[in-house]
C-alpha cells in the first residue's frame, strides 16, 4: 500500500496515478489517497481516475467515485461530468447516464452544454434506446439548446441503426441546405450503416458524393467499404476500392486496412494477391497485430502453402508477438493437410506446453490423422482428451465418426456413436450423415432408418445428406416404394424434399419405368413451388426416352424451350441420344445443328451421339464428317470415338480402313480396350482373314 506524507497534496496523488500503468493499482492509490485526514481530491484527480475506469471490469467504481464528488461538493468542469456520462454510454448504461445528466448541477456543480447533450443522445443510441433519443432530441428545443453537427451525425447513426437508411440520406441532404457542412463523420456514420444493411452499391453512391461535395474520405471510409465488398465475396469491387485509396494523397492505408485486405484476400481465395500485401505492409513497416499473423497463415495453409505460413509463424515468434491458440490451430491444421505429422507432433507438444490445447485443436488433429489413414493414433488421441482437460463435443464426435466411415471401421464408427448417445453427448448431423452414408453403402437400409429415427430422437436436424443418400439407397436397392414411402414421410420428420430429393426420385421412377408416378412428382414440385431445373427434366426426358416414350420425351423437352430454360449440353445429349436411339438420325442432325445457335457447344459425347447414329442408319459419309468436326472443334477424340468408327468402318466392310484408325489410336497413346479388340475380331470372323485384309 502507498504510504502518503502528512502534507498530502492533489498534484502529489495525480503525480502518482499518471506514473501507474495499471488502472487497479491506480484505483488502490485513489482510495488511499480519499481515506488520508485532511485531504479533498481535486477536479484534475477526479478526472483522472474516471478516465481509467471506462472499461467494464472497473465501471462499476464510477459510481461510487461521481458519490464522492458529490459528497465533497467538488466544482468540476463539464469534462468530468462527460466522462461519466461517455463510462456509462459505453458500458451500455443509459439510465445512469441520464441521472449524471439530470443532476449535473447538483453533482459537479456545473451546467450541461451541448457536448453533455450529444453525450447522452450518443449513450441512447449506443443502447438502442431509439425512441428516448428522438424524444431527448425534442427536449434540445425546450431547454433552449442549439443542435450542431455531431447533433445530426448522432441522428443518422440513429436512423441507420433503426435501418430507415432513406431518413438517414434525407438528415444528410437537410444538413447541406441548413447550411452546415456535414464532415467525415457525417458521411462514414452512413456509409457504415449502409455496408452493414447489405446496401454495398447506395454506400459506394454515397462514397463518390462525398468527392463531388468536397468532402474528403479517411481511411475509416475506405475500410469500411473494402470490408463490406470482401463480406460479400466480391474480390473485384473490393481490389478496385483499395487501388483508389493507394492512389488518394490524402488517406493512406492503415494496420487495420491490411488486416482487412489480407483476411478479405484469403477468404476469396486470391493467395498470391494476399502475399503481395504482405510484402507491402512489410515494405512500409506496418505494425502487424495477432489478428495479421493469424489471417496470413490461416490463409497459406488453406492454400496448401504451409512452408509460407511456417515463415509467416516464425516471424511472429521472432517479433514478440503472443501466439495464440487460434494460431496455432491454424498451424495445426495446415500441417495435418499435408500430412506433414512429424511437425504435427512438434507443434502440439508446444501447444501442450502453452496450454493451448482445446477442443477445436483435437478436433483439427483427428481429422487430420483419419483423413491420412491413421486411424489407431487418431481414436488413442480421442481417448486421452478428459486428461487434458477437454471433452469430446458434437463436432468431435462427428469428425471422428466420419473418418472412422471414410476408411471403413463401420463397427466402431457405430460403438462411438451409442456411446455418444448412451452418454448423453448430442451427435450434430455430420456425423449421423457419415454413418448413414456408411450404411447406405453397404445395403444396410433397414439400419439406416433405425438410426434415422434416433437421430431425430436425440433432437437432430434431418438434411440433404441424410435423406437423399437414403432415398438414392432405396432406388439402387430397387426398393422404389420404400424411396417414396420416406420421401412421402419426410415433412413430418421435420425436413421438406428439396430440388434434388425430387431429382433422385424422379430418376428412379424413370429407370423403373414408373413414368406416371415421376409425372406426378414433377407436377408436385411446380405446386410447392419448386422450380424444376435443367437436371430434373434432363432426368425425367431420359427416363422417357429409355421407356420408349418418345413423343412424351420430345412434348417435354418442347416445354423446357417455351419456359425460357437454356438447354445445357447434357440435355441435348439426351435428346440427341433419344432420337438416335429410336431411328429419328435427321432430328438429331437438326438438332446437333441447333445446338450453336443457342450458344450451347457441342461436347466429344455429342459427337459421339450423332457419330455412331449415323453409322448405324448406314449414313457413312455424314458420320465421316462428323469424324472431322471433332478435330474443327479443337476436342480430342477418345477409344469411344475410335470404337464407334471402327464398329461402323466394320459394319460396311472397310476392315482395312478401320485397322487405319486403330493404327492412328496407337499413334496418339489411346489405348484400345477389350471392346476395341472384340469389335475387330467379330468383323474378321464375319468376313474371313484373307478377305479382311483385302477390304
Amino acid at each position: 500500500m502507498t504510504e502518503f506524507t502528512k502534507n498530502l497534496s492533489p498534484r502529489r496523488v495525480l503525480k502518482l496515478l499518471k506514473s501507474e500503468k495499471k488502472p487497479q493499482t491506480a484505483l488502490a492509490i485513489f482510495d488511499s489517497a480519499t481515506r488520508q485526514p485532511g485531504y479533498t481530491h481535486s477536479p484534475d484527480v477526479f478526472h483522472h481516475i474516471l478516465r481509467r475506469l471506462v472499461d467494464s471490469r472497473l465501471v462499476s467504481h464510477v459510481t461510487r467515485i461521481v458519490q464522492l464528488i458529490e459528497t465533497q461538493k467538488c466544482n468540476c468542469p463539464e469534462d468530468v461530468a462527460l466522462t461519466v456520462i461517455k463510462a456509462y454510454a459505453k458500458n451500455s448504461m443509459p439510465e445512469k447516464a441520464l441521472d449524471s445528466f439530470q443532476r449535473m448541477k447538483q453533482i459537479f456543480g456545473c451546467e450541461p452544454g451541448i457536448r453533455s447533450y450529444n453525450t447522452l443522445l450518443n449513450a441512447f443510441a449506443e443502447s438502442n434506446r431509439w425512441e428516448q433519443a428522438e424524444s431527448f432530441f425534442k427536449y434540445f428545443e425546450t431547454a433552449g439548446m442549439k443542435p450542431n453537427l455531431q447533433t445530426y451525425n448522432i441522428l443518422i447513426k440513429v436512423a441507420c441503426k433503426k435501418k430507415h437508411f432513406e431518413h438517414a440520406k434525407r438528415l444528410l441532404d437537410w444538413i447541406w441546405k441548413t447550411g452546415f457542412h456535414p464532415n467525415v463523420q457525417s458521411y462514414g456514420t452512413l456509409i457504415n450503416g449502409l455496408v452493414k444493411g447489405g446496401k454495398l452499391v447506395v454506400a459506394l453512391e454515397l462514397f463518390e458524393e462525398m468527392f463531388n461535395r468536397k468532402v474528403t474520405p479517411d481511411v475509416i471510409c475506405y475500410n469500411i467499404l473494402i470490408d463490406g465488398f470482401f463480406r460479400k465475396r466480391d474480390f473485384v469491387k473490393a481490389n478496385e476500392v483499395w487501388k483508389r485509396l493507394l492512389e488518394d494523397s490524402s488517406a493512406y492505408p492503415n494496420s487495420v486496412t491490411y488486416n482487412i485486405m489480407i483476411n478479405g484476400l484469403c477468404k476469396c481465395g486470391k493467395f498470391d494477391e494476399c502475399l503481395r500485401i504482405w510484402e507491402r505492409m512489410k515494405k512500409n513497416e506496418r505494425e502487424k497485430d495477432l489478428f495479421t499473423y493469424s489471417s496470413m497463415i490461416h490463409g497459406l495453409c488453406e492454400a496448401g502453402n504451409v512452408d509460407g505460413a511456417e515463415r509467416v509463424y516464425k516471424e511472429m515468434v521472432e517479433s514478440g508477438a503472443m501466439v495464440d491458440v487460434v494460431t496455432y490451430n491454424a498451424m495445426l491444421n495446415g500441417y495435418c493437410k499435408s500430412g506433414k505429422f512429424k511437425e504435427c507432433y512438434e507443434l502440439w507438444k508446444l501447444m501442450e506446453k502453452e496450454g493451448c490445447i482445446n477442443d477445436v485443436g483435437f478436433n483439427i488433429l483427428i481429422r487430420g490423422l483419419l483423413e491420412n489413414g491413421k486411424v489407431d493414433e487418431a481414436v488413442s488421441l480421442w481417448n486421452i482428451m478428459p486428461e487434458r482437460g477437454c471433452s469430446a463435443d458434437s463436432s468431435t464426435y462427428g469428425v471422428l465418426i466420419h473418418g472412422l466411415c471414410k476408411n471403413g471401421y463401420l463397427r466402431k464408427a457405430l460403438e462411438i456413436l451409442k456411446e455418444a448417445e448412451v452418454g448423453g453427448c448430442k451427435v450434430d448431423s455430420f456425423g449421423y450423415s457419415s454413418m448413414i452414408d456408411g450404411l447406405g453403402k453397404q445395403g444396410r437400409l433397414d439400419e439406416v432408418t433405425c438410426l434415422i429415427s434416433r437421430m431425430i430422437k436425440c433432437g437432430c436436424q434431418l438434411n440433404p445428406y441424410v435423406c437423399n443418400p437414403l432415398i438414392h439407397g432405396f432406388i439402387q436397392a430397387s426398393r422404389i416404394d420404400d424411396a417414396v414411402q420416406f420421401f412421402r414421410g419426410m415433412d413430418s420428420m421435420g425436413y421438406s424434399p428439396t430440388v434434388v430429393s425430387y431429382n433422385i426420385l424422379i430418376s428412379g421412377l424413370c429407370k423403373a419405368e414408373r413414368f406416371g408416378e415421376a409425372y406426378f412428382f414433377l407436377k408436385e414440385m411446380l405446386e410447392k413451388g419448386w422450380k424444376p431445373d435443367i437436371i430434373t427434366y434432363s432426368l425425367l426426358i431420359k427416363g422417357l426416352f429409355e421407356g420408349k416414350n418418345v413423343d412424351m420425351a420430345l412434348r417435354l423437352w418442347h416445354h423446357v424451350l417455351a419456359k425460357g430454360f437454356k438447354p445445357d449440353v447434357t440435355m441435348h445429349n439426351i435428346i440427341i441420344h433419344g432420337l438416335c436411339s429410336v431411328g429419328k438420325i435427321e432430328d438429331a442432325l437438326q438438332l446437333y445443328s441447333e445446338m450453336r445457335q443457342r450458344n450451347c457447344a457441342p461436347n466429344l459425347v455429342t459427337h459421339n451421339t450423332i457419330m455412331e447414329g449415323l453409322y448405324k442408319a448406314g449414313e457413312y459419309k455424314k458420320a465421316s464428317d462428323i469424324w472431322t468436326r471433332i478435330s474443327t472443334d479443337g476436342l480430342q477424340p477418345d477409344i469411344i470415338s475410335y470404337n464407334i468408327t471402327l464398329k461402323g468402318l466394320c459394319s460396311c466392310g472397310k476392315i482395312s480402313d478401320a485397322i487405319g484408325f486403330l493404327d492412328d489410336a496407337l499413334e496418339r497413346g489411346i489405348l484400345p480396350t477389350v471392346i476395341t479388340w472384340n469389335i475387330l475380331v467379330r468383323a474378321v470372323l464375319t468376313t474371313g482373314f484373307n478377305t479382311a485384309l483385302c477390304v
